[in-house]
């Protein structure tokens, strides 16, 4: 355990702040399987918009990297343009 106040007080921080990141992390898994898990292409286009504009946020915040992120965006117009 921390002994210094400013130690135990960027704990606490860092206990709240990866809570967050981890709904953020996931919420973004999310998207990005329901993309793949479509079918049609029609389905598939009106889910990828913001499953991109999601990952695209992730990047600025830092949550994710920002080669993850293209790799990930680049992966699901892939699996889009795969559909017919």
């Amino acid at each position: 355990m921390p002994q210094h106040k400013s130690s135990i007080k960027r704990v606490r921080q860092d206990k709240k702040r990866r809570i967050h990141n981890r709904a953020l992390r996931s919420k973004m898994r999310t998207l990005y399987k329901n993309v793949l898990a479509t079918e049609t292409k029609a389905d598939a286009e009106k889910a990828l918009s913001p499953a991109v504009s999601y990952i695209d946020r992730m990047a600025v915040k830092g949550i994710i990297h920002k080669n993850n992120a293209a790799n990930k965006k680049s992966n699901l117009v892939k699996h889009v343009n795969s559909l017919s």
